[in-house]
């Protein structure tokens, strides 16, 4: 009770001294400071658990251990997600976006530390995932949480939410710019100046909390010693085509493998065989163990046995055709490793896997060019740049992509090359694929919002709120003087008629009888059933407010009766539907 009355005497407090731009902007930083830290504690945690684990491997055969490590791993985050959280956290980023399109942009509380041990868990074994999006989550949770216990409204707690994610990123990478981005292109935030400020705020404060713990080197030191030349703009254009499908691949395949795995009844047999099958793609491709940062690094530096080293199959790095094929492999297999983890009950997300696949496609790539008599390109230079196509494709987030690399790499040399590359990736894979990988599920379900304004408040509204259940219904084989008593005692002109068994069987509107229920003769030999009309459609629970637009313009009707399978529910309106809409449209609205 005391805590209450605390809370409530700051609230009252706050609300005469501090406007509520102010407060969102003191909230920001605050936000910023929690994310960053999130940041900092996984990424070593992760980091140092996976030194530990893989220490003293030899580098030139393999290591059984390998083997073992990601069933070990998936196993201990099946139980601790069964056991102590009992609620479904992986997919961090969806998550993120069905909250801001279906719960008010409410998260639960335990998602505040949940995601973070999971995914310690699973990516420090070795599963094939990425942290981005736990901390992403995690980070958009704390916001969401301040913003609730606060009382808040809906905008300020969204906005919140959007300052974790930013902040989260910007401490991941050391990148605030690229936080403000993400959380603006993937996320869905308003591109305004009262929604950009705290957003900067928390990415700048993130970022200065990792620099502050982890010094000033980023997660991929790179000297960019060859500058952009316009005569590679061809290549440029070829990798961006090249990501491109190998997105549009990633995001077929993990769907795919992860749905296979999900069907599965027994769930333990779900978390043995692709416990077991993680560990044998990451016995033959090691590089395929965790996030994959380590050997990327590698690759930059010009170390590229770094992609086979610790394979039993270690002696096909001085067979250049064999080799190349070897990568290849490494490219396909890295979405079926990431979706198996994710598939078997593995916490992670796809922001490293898809940095990681595309890094390898670029150098791929331009190893193959240098092959070509007269070609030379950058390996290295391909390498980043295909990360920012992958991004683009996979995530269809192409500025995300251009400005992770940029700021990543300490300057802005290769911007004109990463904007060619990620501009065609993002052209190539919505010819074939229009939702992201993280907006897939949302958007079969009817469930994602979008920049485009009309289309995010119908899927904030919830039409199933503005039922009219107060219609009174008849029977098929009541009189026309039934009829008419019914009539004095509505308000509606309009008359479910129902069976015995609450079924719709048609409808009478008060129009059609105007001119007959005045005739005393007929009361009691007209029946309703030869009043009624079919419904010219009918609206079920399970359509989405989009669906029920649609229903109502090819109608013409002004209302429609709602059903639940064959079952009478009520009444719809398009007034009140419309009442409803400019409501939430206040609410989402900058003031």
């Amino acid at each position: 009770m005391e805590k209450k009355s605390l809370l409530a005497r700051f609230l009252i407090w706050r609300t005469r001294h501090i406007p509520q731009r102010q407060f969102v902007l003191i909230l920001s930083f605050i936000i910023g400071l929690i994310s960053g830290l999130a940041a900092v504690v996984l990424k070593n945690f992760i980091h140092l658990m996976g030194h530990w684990l893989t220490r003293g491997f030899e580098a030139d055969r393999g290591n059984f251990l390998l083997f073992a490590f990601p069933l070990a791993g998936i196993i201990l985050t099946y139980l601790f997600v069964r056991f102590v959280v009992r609620d479904q956290i992986s997919h961090g980023v969806s998550r993120i976006l069905y909250a801001i399109s279906k719960k008010g942009s409410n998260l639960r509380s335990h998602n505040n530390y949940s995601s973070m041990i999971a995914s310690a868990l699973t990516i420090g074994f070795g599963g094939s995932v990425g942290a981005e999006a736990p901390i992403v989550l995690t980070g958009a949770s704390f916001g969401s949480s301040l913003g609730r216990w606060l009382h808040l409204n809906y905008k300020a707690r969204t906005l919140l939410l959007g300052c974790g994610a930013a902040g989260a990123i910007a401490g991941i990478f050391k990148a605030p710019i690229t936080g403000v981005v993400f959380t603006l292109e993937i996320l869905m935030l308003d591109l305004t100046l009262s929604s950009v400020v705290p957003l900067l705020i928390a990415s700048v404060t993130a970022a200065a909390t990792a620099y502050f713990l982890m010094g000033q080197g980023a997660i991929f030191a790179f000297q960019i010693s060859e500058p952009f030349s316009l005569k590679d703009t061809p290549y440029y254009l070829l990798l961006g085509v090249f990501t491109g499908m190998i997105s549009l691949y990633v995001t077929k395949i993990s769907m795919k493998t992860e749905s296979w795995f999900e069907d599965m009844k027994n769930v333990w047999a779900r978390v043995i065989l692709a416990g077991i099958t993680l560990g044998m793609l990451i016995f033959i491709f090691p590089s395929l163990y965790g996030e994959g940062y380590t050997s990327i690094r590698s690759l930059l530096g010009g170390d590229i046995t770094s992609l086979i080293s610790g394979s039993p199959l270690y002696f096909l790095r001085t067979h250049t055709v064999w080799f190349l094929l070897y990568i290849f492999m490494i490219i396909l297999l890295k979405a079926v490793a990431m979706a198996v983890t994710n598939g078997a009950g593995g916490v992670g997300g796809v922001f490293a896997p898809s940095l990681f696949t595309g890094g390898v496609s670029g150098f791929f790539l331009a190893r193959l060019l240098n092959l070509t008599p007269g070609i030379h390109v950058s390996e290295s230079g391909f390498a980043l740049i295909g990360m920012a196509g992958l991004m683009a494709g996979v995530m269809h987030a192409p500025l995300t992509g251009i400005f992770l690399i940029a700021e990543i790499t300490g300057g802005y040399s290769l911007l004109f090359p990463l904007m060619i590359t990620a501009t065609v990736s993002y052209l190539t894979i919505v010819a074939f694929e229009p939702h992201s990988i993280y907006t897939k599920r949302l958007a079969r379900r009817g469930e994602l919002i979008t920049h485009d304004k009309d289309r995010a408040v119908l899927t904030l509204m919830n039409w199933k709120k503005v039922i009219e259940k107060d219609l009174i219904s008849i029977q098929p084989d009541d009189t026309l003087g039934h009829l008419v008593k019914a009539i004095t005692r509505s308000r509606r002109n309009i008359f479910p008629v129902l069976d015995g068994e609450n079924r719709l069987i048609g409808i009478v509107m008060l129009d059609q009888v105007r001119e007959i229920m005045f005739n005393r003769e007929m009361y009691d030999t007209m029946k309703v059933r030869d009043l009624m009309e079919t419904p010219p459609r009918y609206v079920y629970l399970e359509d989405t407010m989009e669906k029920v637009l649609e229903k109502f313009s090819q109608s013409g009707a002004w209302n429609l009766p709602v059903l639940d399978g064959e079952k009478y529910v009520g009444f719809l309106s398009k007034s009140r539907i419309y009442a409803a809409y400019r409501r939430v449209l206040k609410q989402v609205s900058e003031e």
